[in-house]
């Protein structure tokens, strides 16, 4: 079993509709590896909650590399966005935020659509990425204002399972 981290201090708790979520500086994102799910969290404890698919639970060969492609369990920074040619892996815009491990290290793991999103999204378990953690476009449109608002940085992490004492009724 995965190891489980531990996130944020600050208890989550007003859910807020997709319609009336706006990013604001000091946003993090928190992805559930367990249950493949995303919560973008504004720094009062209000936060968005969306499916998400992640790293396929077995061993892969892709892109000249043969590795385990679980998404790994780890605090992370969103620190770069690039736009890729490959418009299948990464859907029809391109858009892929860079994950960097520990806020410094350069990694090849990222936030991305997938142009077959619907077949992506039916994986059992919604595990079916390579690694990554790939969202739907709504999804990634707002994460990537997230990232701009933030001016190209903000708090990822990813663990395996939330603590349901994380979710507080609104006081």
């Amino acid at each position: 079993m995965p190891e489980k981290t531990s996130a944020m201090a600050t208890p989550l708790y007003e859910r807020v509709g997709f319609l009336e979520w706006e990013p604001r500086k000091g946003d993090s994102l928190i992805v559930d590896t367990l249950n493949n799910f995303g919560y973008l969290v504004h720094e009062n404890g209000q936060y968005l909650k969306f499916s998400l698919v992640t790293g396929q639970r077995k061993n892969v060969c892709y892109i000249g590399r043969c590795y385990f492609a679980a998404t790994p369990n780890l605090e992370w920074k969103a620190l770069s966005k690039e736009i890729k040619n490959d418009r299948v892996t990464f859907g029809p815009s391109g858009k892929f935020i860079r994950l960097f491990k520990n806020g410094t290290e350069n990694t090849a793991y990222g936030i991305h659509e997938y142009k077959y999103e619907d077949r992506i999204f039916e994986s059992p378990g919604r595990y079916g990425s390579m690694g990554c953690i790939v969202v739907r476009k709504p999804v990634l449109d707002i994460i990537e204002k997230t990232f701009d608002i933030n001016e190209g940085g903000f708090e990822v992490i990813t663990q395996y399972g939330i603590d349901p004492g994380l979710f507080v009724l609104k006081a």
